[in-house]
């Protein structure tokens, strides 16, 4: 700083008195605690819940599936599940393991969306030969079929179509 900057200062600073302390400045109001990870932590969870392992979801055998994505009428998976769609394609996973399954699945719905099938059958066996882990076929379908943004509703056969062995898929369209 050169001498009359210094000069500019005195004269902007006379009559000034410096405040007196009096003891502690003031206490901040302190913000409500927070997990620093609180979003990360949900994040986290929600991509856990949307990947369930097949295990995870004890679909028996013999058991009845049925599911209808949010806003599909229930009179939609009544529909369904007596057999009033037309099955315009079908896919057998017997004897296929998991990630095989898997990849079968997604070809198999997008070449239906594709062509503009509306309702599939799918059959995945009881899971007789699984032992005493069920049948897994079964279980992953049920979880993967929920997470494929096009199917509106699914459920288990009509007897004569494969029972609680086979699905009936529908599409939208």
């Amino acid at each position: 700083m050169n001498e009359d900057d210094r000069e500019l200062f005195r004269q902007a600073m006379r009559g000034v008195r410096p405040l007196h302390h009096r003891g502690a400045a003031p206490a901040r109001p302190r913000r409500p605690a927070r997990a620093l990870l609180r979003r990360a932590d949900e994040r986290r969870v929600l991509e856990e819940s949307l990947l369930l392992d097949a295990a995870d979801l004890e679909v028996e055998t013999g058991e009845m599936l049925a599911w209808r994505r949010p806003g599909v009428p229930e009179a939609t998976l009544r529909r369904l599940r007596r057999g009033h769609y037309a099955v315009r394609g079908e896919l057998d996973l017997h004897g296929l393991r998991r990630d095989e399954a898997r990849l079968a699945l997604g070809a198999f719905l997008a070449a239906a969306r594709q062509d503009g099938r509306r309702c599939l059958r799918i059959v995945h066996g009881k899971g007789l030969r699984s032992g005493h882990r069920g049948p897994v076929l079964k279980a992953a379908l049920n979880g993967w079929l929920r997470r494929y943004r096009a199917v509106q509703a699914f459920c288990s056969a009509r007897q004569p179509d494969g029972g609680t062995g086979a699905i009936y898929v529908l599409l939208d369209g």
